[in-house]
């Protein structure tokens, strides 16, 4: 799929946050621990999901999957011999599956994950960390998969050197199903684990710490409910939302954002001069994540006091990073973004310039970003990295002419049905082949 945009109109009205595509993964990869039947409610439509039931379903999963809700029951035994390869080698989400495996299976191999391009992005932190509760990853470069050989399980006090999402999560799943307690330092804090935890609740275990660096984990011996849960709404998508209202001008409301992981990256922006107001606190489906409804105005950009960078939460997520970039454009003076995590993302902000940004690379990691600037149109590939491209669809919306954005499969791996939601606000935006 290809987006054409006719860009440089002001937007309007009001656009909801959808649910997350991090939560929608782990509590596919959650659902797995649970012997009973999994009951996921409001899940995204989104290919990132297609592909993981494409892995479950290959591996002997039943899974149902209506307007509202999608229900999962797994089978007596999981076979991974006809594992859907091509569908697992699209998404990194796939190594999500170690741990849950890892409870019903001594020896297997999965297929090597994939997913964006943002360079070299280790494994390290789940190796290391599910190795001292047992469960041994090793690399097969000829198979490119991994390979997880199970010992004997055993409780630990874990300390991750990496606060990674997915390491952690990882960690969860497999101390969950350890009985006893569990200890993990440093923790990733995100939204996605706190969903994970949630879910895990709902299943009999029971964690302390939630939205904290510790975690204390009380594992069960088995699991075996009937379990209904749902993934909180998408501060990401909140993000792209209020990026392309700040960068368009446009005055927009954004409606179900999980604000306690917006605060900081609104404070930065309010600092750049965001106008914007939030609305009353309600709670997400779930019941836990607290939502409300943000609506920005239209505001005069100037560059931040200090330097743009991401950090474990509670600092501006790493994801959310990109969408500064975009803004930056249409804020006087200079803006400096330092992407530290990946080695090569920092590089696809340059394709900015193709709209007419003015956009330096420093360093590796370094982007100083100098506005305000005109876009105009023009046509680009989209970054094999889904935030990366996203900014780029940012910039042709607010860009004069003509645009278009070609082999928008990263994009589509996170947002369901962007370019219909953006045509609601007023965009000129189709889809073409």
């Amino acid at each position: 799929m290809n987006y054409h945009v006719i860009g440089g109109k002001k937007l309007s009205g009001s656009v909801r946050t959808n649910t997350s595509k991090n939560a929608a993964v782990v509590l596919l990869a959650a659902s797995l621990l649970n012997r009973g039947t999994t009951t996921l409610k409001r899940m995204p439509k989104i290919e990132e999901v297609n592909r993981l039931i494409e892995v479950m379903k290959s591996i002997g999963v039943k899974i149902e999957w209506t307007d509202k809700e999608m229900t999962i029951m797994p089978p007596k035994e999981f076979d991974l011999k006809n594992v859907d390869k091509v569908a697992a080698q699209k998404t990194r989400s796939i190594a999500l599956f170690i741990a849950p495996l890892a409870h019903v299976m001594d020896s297997f191999d999965l297929p090597a994950p994939a997913g964006c391009d943002l360079g070299k992005r280790s494994l390290g932190a789940h190796i290391d960390a599910l190795e001292r509760l047992g469960i041994y990853i090793s690399g097969d470069e000829k198979k490119n998969s991994y390979h997880t050989e199970v010992k004997d399980k055993q409780l630990a006090e874990i300390i991750m050197y990496e606060a990674s999402d997915t390491g952690t999560e990882n960690v969860l799943m497999a101390a969950a199903k350890i009985p006893g307690k569990t200890v993990i330092k440093f923790a990733s804090a995100n939204y996605m684990v706190q969903d994970l935890c949630f879910f895990l609740e709902k299943c009999g275990v029971k964690i302390e710490g939630i939205g904290t660096s510790t975690l204390v984990v009380h594992g069960v011996k088995d699991i075996g409910l009937d379990v209904v849960d749902a993934p909180s709404e998408d501060p990401i998508e909140s993000m792209f939302f209020i990026s392309l209202a700040a960068t368009t001008d446009s005055e927009l409301t954004i409606e179900r954002c999980s604000i306690d992981f917006l605060e900081l990256e609104l404070l930065t922006l309010e600092h750049m001069g965001l106008k914007y107001k939030v609305g009353k606190k309600y709670l997400a489906e779930n019941g836990r994540t607290t939502l409300c409804d943000i609506k920005i105005n239209k505001s005069e950009l100037h560059a931040p006091p200090e330097k743009i960078a991401p950090r474990p939460y509670p600092g501006i997520n790493i994801d959310n990073l990109p969408y500064f970039v975009s803004i930056a454009t249409q804020a006087k003076g200079e803006t400096l973004i330092h992407d530290w995590v990946y080695e090569i993302r920092s590089s696809y902000y340059l394709e900015m310039a193709k709209l007419g940004a003015d956009v330096k690379k420093l360093d590796q990691h370094r982007v100083l970003v100098k506005g305000p600037t005109p876009l105009h149109g023009t046509n680009i590939k989209a970054p094999p990295a889904f935030r990366p491209a996203s900014i780029l669809l940012i910039g042709m919306l607010a860009a004069e002419g003509e645009s278009t954005l070609y082999d928008v499969y990263p994009i589509n791996r996170g947002y369901e049905n962007l370019h219909e939601r953006l045509k609601s606000l007023g965009a000129n935006i189709e889809a073409i082949d």
